[in-house]
C-alpha cells in the first residue's frame, strides 16, 4: 500500500469515528452524512432546466430515461468540506455500505468530487479491527450494475409518484402520495379491514374434561382433554366456519349449541372412560437461520415490541459501533469464521452435545437474495456474549444485541428432541331427555363421545438451551392451544396408558365460543406478507411501513395496523382505475425484473420505456403514462364513499370521515343528518348501530358556522376526539408534485395553523354561534402589561381550565366567563395573592450525569415538549429512542451533546442561484483518475452510459 494522505468518506459520523479508531494518522475518516444528491423537485430546478425534458420529473423520458441530479441545498457545505479534506489526500476510499444505496452514494460522491488521485472501492460488513484491514487489501471499483439497479429504481419511484400523486390530489386529499410499493403494503391492510367488515361471527359450544387412568404408576394424575367426536361425526370447531358464518362443509361434522353442549355433559358425567387409541411419535425440531433483516424486523416486533424502524435504527447504531454485521441482508447464510464462532460459544457455554458433528448451512428462500452478503450476526470472528457488552450498551440496544446473539448461536445448535403422544378416549352416555338431536342421537339415546389429548416432552433440549424462535398469534389460536398444536407444544407429559386402560373423568364442562375475524396485520406479519408475496426488499419494509403510517394511510392500535377511512378511499380509487399497478404479482414480477436489471439480465432503459409507454403488442400492459392519460372521468365522491348499511354511508370529507343517513327524510334542499367519524372508531368497529349512535348524539357533526370577518376563514364546529371545538378553516395548500414523505412533513409543519378552540363547558355543538366561536378563538386574551415588570399578561384556556399568564408564572381564573372579563386590576390583584395550586417552578432533573469535560457544567436529563433530553444549560439533545433515562451513560450523554455542538447551531437556509448543469458520465472509482471515463459495469460488458446532468460546484476560492 503506498504511503502518503488517505482520505476515507463513510455515510455516518458514528461509523466515521469507530473506524477512525481502528487506521492509523495516515487516514482521514469523513462522513458524507448519507446521500448528497438526488433528483430535485421541479420547483427547485433552474429556469431553463424547468422549460426542457427533465421538467417535469427531471427525468428525460424521450432521452433514454436520462436522471438529472442536484446536491441537497443542506449538502452543499458537507460536498465543499469533502473537496477541501480530498486536496489534501493522496488517495480517496470510498468506505460506503455495501448495498444498493450505499454503491449509488459512492458513485454520487465520485461524480461530485471528482477526484484527481486513485480511487478505491472499500467494503466490508462489520466494523472490526480485522475487517477493516481486510477491506483495505480487497478493494474494488465501483459496481455499475448495482448503481444502474439503483438508478433504475429511484426513476422509477420518481415516475409511479409524479403520474399517481396528483389524482389522488385532486380526487381524495392534497397532500397524499402513491407508491410501487408503500401502496400495495396499504392495500393489504384495507383489504383485512375489509374482511374484517365483511366478517359475521359464528357461535359454537364444545364440551372438555379432566381424565386420569384408574390403574398403573400415573394413576391420579390428571390431564384434560377435548371433546372431538359425537357418533362418528367431528365437533365443529372455529376453523370450520366460513367468514359468513356458515359451516365450510355440513357433512359429517356436529355443531354443538349451548343445549346440546349441556346435554352432552349430563350424559356423559361420571361415566367410565376407555383409551381407544395411543400413538407416541419421535418429535424434532430445527433451529432456525439467522437474522436476515426482514426477519429481525419480524422478531424484535414479536419479541421486543419494536416497530420496523425502531429495530433497524438501532441495529444501524450497534452496526457503526461494531457490535453486529451490516444490518441490510437477505440473506441468513454465516461465513466460516461465523460459523466456527458460533459452534465454539454454544459447546463452550452449553456443552459439547448441544453442537452438532457438522455445521448447518443456510440458504434464503426469498426472491433476490443476496447470497454474497451474510446474516445479520455478532461481529467478529469470536463473539461476545451479552453479559461481556452489557457494560457498555443498554435500552433497546442490549436488547437487540442480546436477541442477534441467541439467534445466531442457536442456529448452530442441535435440534430438539422428544416424543409427541396422542390419544383418544371414548366415553359413552344416554342423552338426557329434552335434550336436542345431536348428530343421529336424540332424547334417551345413547351417545358415543370421543375425546382427544395430546402433549410433548421435550428430551433433549438443544438450541432451545439458547433461545425460542416467537410467532405471530394465529387465527384459531384459543387459549389453550386446543385449536393450533403448535401453541400447545411445550413440556406436556401425558401419564402412561396403553389401548384399552380404562380411565376416569371429572369435571366436564361446557364452554361456548364465537369464531374470530381475520387478525389485523402487525408490522411483523405486514412484514411477512410482503417478503411471501415478493414485494419490496427488506431493506425497505421500516420505511414503507414509516411512509404508510407518516400519511396517514396506516394507524397503530397497540401493535396492530388498522387503515385509515383516508386509505379505503385512495386504494379503491388505485383499484379501479390503477388496478395493475397495485396488483400483487404485478408489483412482484416489476421486483424480480429490477434484480435481474442489477444481475446485468435485463436492459433498464428498455424495461422502463415498456414500463412507462408501453407497446403496442396485443394483450400486454398499458404503460403508465397510457394509463393517467385514459383515466376518464372520476367520480370524486364516489371514490371517497364506503356504505356501511339501511342508506348510511361514510364519506371521506376534507375535514375528516363522517357518516350521511341518505335514507332519512329531510326537508327539499337540506342536507341528511350527518356526524363525523372519531379517530378512535375503527372501520371494522362502524357498524350501523353505531353509525345511528354517532347520529343521534352529535347532531349534525361538522357545522359550518359563518365567516370571520376580520380574516374572510370560513368557522365550523366540529366533535373531536377530546370534545367539541371550533376551528378555521385556511385554504387548501398545494405542495410540489412527488414530495418525500419527509419533505412533505416539513412542508406541513411550516403552513400557519388554524386557529381551535375548545368549547366551554356551557356550551355545545347545538347552541354554538358564529359570535361564541369568534370570541373562543380570540382566546388568548391580551389582558394588559404589568407595569412593574413590563410583561404581557393573558387570558387563556388550558387542559386544567381558565387560567393568567405572565411570562413563566401562571394563576387560575374563577370561572370560565372570567376570560373574557378579567381586567388588569383584577389581574395584579390575582398576581398579589400568594400562589396556590398547581406551582410554576422548574421541575427537578430526571437524572444528573456529572460534569460536562467541554462546558465544565453539570450535565442533567430533563423531560421536555418532545420528551426527555439531555442538556449542559446551554446545549440539548433530545434522547435518541434507544437511549432510555435509566440506562444513559455519563459518556453517552458527553457524545450526545458534542454532536449537538459539532452541528452548530440551526440556520434558515436561503435559496441561491442554481449553477448551470452540465452531464457527467457515471464511471467506475478506478486505481486513478486517468480510468475515471470507463464505463460502469465491471463484470459484464455493457453497452456506456448515457451522461446524465449533474450540478457543477461553484469554483473554490
Amino acid at each position: 500500500m503506498s504511503a502518503g494522505r488517505k482520505l476515507v468518506i463513510v455515510e455516518s459520523p458514528a461509523k466515521a469515528r469507530t473506524i477512525a479508531g481502528y487506521l492509523g494518522d495516515d487516514y482521514e475518516v469523513e462522513a458524507s452524512v448519507g446521500h448528497i444528491r438526488d433528483l430535485p423537485q421541479p420547483s427547485e430546478m433552474p429556469a431553463d432546466m424547468k422549460k426542457g425534458p427533465f421538467g417535469k420529473f427531471a427525468v428525460n423520458v424521450d432521452g433514454g430515461f436520462e436522471p438529472y441530479y442536484e446536491v441537497y441545498a443542506d449538502k452543499k457545505k458537507k460536498v465543499a468540506e469533502l473537496k477541501r479534506a480530498l486536496k489534501n489526500a493522496d488517495e480517496l476510499y470510498l468506505a460506503t455500505d455495501e448495498d444498493r444505496e450505499g454503491e449509488a452514494i459512492a458513485w454520487h460522491l465520485l461524480q461530485e468530487l471528482k477526484p484527481k488521485v486513485p480511487v478505491h472501492r472499500m467494503v466490508f460488513h462489520e466494523i472490526t479491527r480485522e475487517a477493516i484491514q481486510r477491506a483495505l487489501e480487497n478493494t474494488r471499483e465501483i459496481d455499475g450494475r448495482m448503481v444502474d439497479a439503483q438508478e433504475t429504481r429511484r426513476i422509477l419511484d420518481r415516475l409511479y409518484g409524479y403520474e399517481v400523486s396528483p389524482v389522488l390530489w385532486r380526487k381524495v386529499r392534497q397532500g397524499l402520495s402513491a407508491g410501487r410499493v408503500q401502496s400495495v403494503a396499504t392495500r393489504l391492510v384495507v383489504e383485512r379491514e375489509r374482511e374484517r367488515m365483511a366478517f359475521v361471527t359464528a357461535n359454537y359450544w364444545d364440551v372438555s374434561g379432566d381424565f386420569t387412568t384408574q390403574d398403573g404408576p400415573d394413576a391420579g394424575e390428571w390431564f384434560s382433554a377435548k371433546l372431538v367426536q359425537v357418533d362418528g361425526s367431528r365437533v365443529a370447531s372455529g376453523r370450520d366456519f366460513t367468514d359468513a358464518g356458515t359451516l365450510k362443509n355440513a357433512k359429517g361434522v356436529v355443531h354443538l349449541d349451548e343445549q346440546a353442549a349441556h346435554a352432552l355433559v349430563t350424559a356423559l358425567a361420571d361415566q367410565p372412560a376407555v383409551v381407544r387409541s395411543l400413538e407416541t411419535k419421535p418429535y424434532t425440531r430445527r433451529p432456525a437461520a439467522p437474522f436476515t433483516t426482514s426477519t429481525l424486523q419480524q422478531e424484535a416486533s414479536r419479541k421486543l415490541r419494536m416497530s420496523s424502524r425502531q429495530a433497524m435504527r438501532t441495529a444501524q447504531t450497534l452496526y457503526e459501533n461494531g457490535y453486529i454485521t451490516y444490518m441490510r441482508t437477505d440473506s441468513p447464510s454465516l461465513s466460516t469464521q461465523a460459523t466456527d464462532a458460533a459452534r465454539r460459544q454454544a459447546a463452550e457455554l452449553y456443552g459439547p452435545e448441544y453442537v452438532p458433528s457438522s455445521p448447518r448451512v443456510y440458504a434464503s428462500k426469498s426472491k433476490g437474495a443476496q447470497e454474497a452478503h451474510e446474516a445479520i450476526r455478532p461481529a467478529g470472528d469470536s463473539f461476545r456474549t451479552p453479559a461481556q457488552v452489557s457494560r457498555e450498551i443498554s435500552g433497546d440496544q442490549f436488547k437487540l444485541y442480546e436477541l442477534i446473539w441467541k439467534r445466531t448461536v442457536a442456529s448452530q445448535m442441535g435440534d430438539a428432541r422428544g416424543s409427541t403422544a396422542s390419544v383418544r378416549l371414548g366415553v359413552a352416555g344416554t342423552l338426557p331427555a329434552g335434550a336436542p338431536t345431536i348428530g343421529d342421537a336424540g332424547p334417551g339415546a345413547q351417545a358415543d363421545a370421543v375425546f382427544a389429548a395430546s402433549g410433548t416432552v421435550i428430551t433433549f433440549r438443544g438450541f432451545l438451551a439458547a433461545y425460542e424462535e416467537g410467532r405471530d398469534s394465529e387465527r384459531y389460536d384459543s387459549a389453550d392451544g386446543a385449536e393450533n398444536p403448535k401453541k400447545a407444544e411445550g413440556d406436556a407429559r401425558l401419564p402412561q396408558m396403553a389401548e384399552g386402560d380404562a380411565m376416569t373423568s371429572r369435571e366436564l364442562s361446557a364452554d361456548g365460543h364465537s369464531t374470530s375475524a381475520p387478525p389485523r396485520f402487525t408490522e411483523a406479519s405486514l412484514v411477512k406478507a410482503l417478503e411471501e408475496r415478493g414485494i419490496g426488499r427488506p431493506s425497505t419494509y421500516a420505511s414503507t411501513i414509516s411512509t404508510i403510517q407518516d400519511r396517514g394511510y396506516v394507524l397503530s392500535r397497540g401493535q396492530a395496523l388498522v387503515p385509515s377511512w383516508l386509505a379505503f378511499a385512495v386504494i379503491r380509487l388505485l383499484e379501479e382505475h390503477f388496478g395493475q399497478l397495485i396488483d400483487y404479482d404485478f408489483t412482484a414480477e416489476m421486483e424480480a425484473d429490477l434484480d435481474a436489471i442489477a444481475a446485468g439480465d435485463k436492459e433498464r432503459v428498455a424495461w422502463l420505456t415498456q414500463f412507462y409507454f408501453g407497446d403496442d403488442t396485443e394483450g400486454s400492459d398499458e404503460g403508465l403514462r397510457q394509463l393517467v392519460e385514459d383515466l376518464g372521468d372520476i367520480d370524486a365522491r364516489e371514490i371517497n364513499s364506503v356504505p356501511i348499511g339501511e342508506g348510511i354511508t361514510l364519506r371521506v370529507g376534507r375535514y375528516g370521515p363522517y357518516i350521511e343517513d341518505t335514507a332519512a327524510e329531510v326537508a327539499e334542499g337540506e342536507n341528511p343528518p350527518r356526524a363525523s367519524v372519531p379517530d378512535e372508531v375503527a372501520p371494522d368497529e362502524l357498524t350501523v348501530a353505531k353509525a345511528r349512535e354517532l347520529l343521534e348524539t352529535q347532531g349534525d357533526g361538522d357545522i359550518v358556522l359563518g365567516v370571520d370577518p376580520s380574516t374572510q376563514t370560513t368557522i365550523i364546529a366540529k366533535a373531536g376526539r377530546y370534545g367539541p371545538y371550533v376551528t378555521e378553516v385556511l385554504p387548501e395548500p398545494e405542495f410540489d408534485e412527488g414530495l418525500s414523505a419527509a419533505a412533505l412533513k416539513r412542508a406541513k409543519a411550516a403552513l400557519p395553523k388554524p386557529r381551535t378552540a375548545s368549547l366551554l363547558k356551557t356550551q355545545s355543538l347545538q347552541t354554538i354561534t358564529l359570535d361564541d366561536a369568534l370570541q373562543l378563538l380570540s382566546l388568548p386574551r391580551v389582558v394588559g402589561v404589568d407595569p412593574e415588570t413590563g410583561t404581557e399578561i393573558t387570558a387563556q384556556n388550558g387542559r386544567y381550565g381558565p387560567y393568567l399568564k405572565r411570562g413563566t408564572d401562571s394563576r387560575t381564573l374563577p370561572s370560565e366567563e372570567a376570560m373574557f372579563t378579567v381586567t388588569l386590576a383584577e389581574a395584579l390583584e390575582i398576581y398579589a395573592q400568594p400562589k396556590r395550586g398547581r406551582g410554576a417552578t422548574a421541575a427537578p432533573p430526571l437524572k444528573e450525569l456529572g460534569e460536562d469535560p467541554t462546558s465544565q457544567k453539570p450535565i442533567v436529563v430533563k423531560d421536555g415538549r418532545f420528551g426527555a433530553y439531555v442538556t449542559d444549560g446551554t446545549t440539548n439533545r433530545t434522547l435518541p429512542k434507544d437511549i432510555t433515562i435509566e440506562a444513559i451513560t455519563h459518556e453517552q450523554a458527553v457524545e450526545l451533546l458534542a454532536e449537538k455542538r459539532a452541528k452548530g447551531p440551526v440556520k434558515k437556509t436561503t435559496r441561491a442561484t442554481a449553477a448551470k448543469k452540465t452531464p457527467a458520465k457515471k464511471t467506475p472509482a478506478k486505481a486513478t483518475a486517468a480510468k475515471s471515463t470507463a464505463s460502469k459495469a465491471t463484470t459484464a460488458k455493457k453497452a456506456p452510459a448515457k451522461k446524465a446532468p449533474a450540478k457543477k460546484a461553484a469554483p473554490e476560492a
